[in-house]
This record gives structure tokens, sequence and C-alpha cells, in this order.
């Protein structure tokens, strides 16, 4: 099991979650976060600081946004376990689910 970012963070990024992670398993892609899931240890740390409510245990994500377990997944094909996102930076990318909305709008 993992937790999951969902859509409220596309666009927003507030990175308040990888300063909680004690793992350093939350990845930067071009417009929102990702969770690494064979890296992430269920702590549950990052859920309560993200102030937008983006991040859910695996079986908690709400029924509209359950294609977010899969995107991020899928966001790090290609990438492996690179053991850190610190030493990885942003990565030049997203999912498609991701790369496919319309740009989202927050109150900030």
């Amino acid at each position: 099991m993992t937790y999951v970012i969902a859509q409220p963070c596309v666009d927003l990024k507030d990175r308040a979650c990888v300063e909680e992670c004690p793992v350093d398993c939350i990845y930067e892609g071009n417009r929102m976060l990702y969770i690494h899931p064979e890296e992430c240890v269920d702590c549950g740390a990052c859920e309560p600081v993200c102030p937008v409510e983006a991040i859910f245990y695996e079986d908690d994500v709400p029924e509209e946004w359950k294609a977010y377990y899969d995107a991020n997944v899928q966001f790090f094909d290609g990438i492996g376990m690179p053991g850190g996102a610190a030493k990885m930076g942003p990565i030049d990318k997203d999912h498609e689910l991701v790369s496919a909305l319309p740009p989202q709008e927050h109150d900030e």
C-alpha cells in the first residue's frame, strides 16, 4: 500500500508534503508532485500537511480521482527507484493524465 497524490495538486505543487516526508519519496513533475509507490513507507506524514487535501491513502482515494493511483505508479516507468527525490531534482515530464488537463485554477 502507498499514498497517492491526486488532481488537487495539479498546477499547485505546494511542497509542504516534500518537506514532511522522512524518506524523500515525493518527486516533482512539471505540473504536479508524485509519490514513488515503492519508496513510500506509508508513514502518512505527508497527508495532513497538504493544504489542498490532494494526498490519500491508496484505499481512500475518492472515486473521481482513482486514476491517479496509476498516474503515480506509471510516472516512474523508465525512472526506476532513484532512491530519493532530492538527488533527482524536478523531472521534466508528467503522466499523460496530468498532461492532458487544462490549466487548473487554485485559490492562493
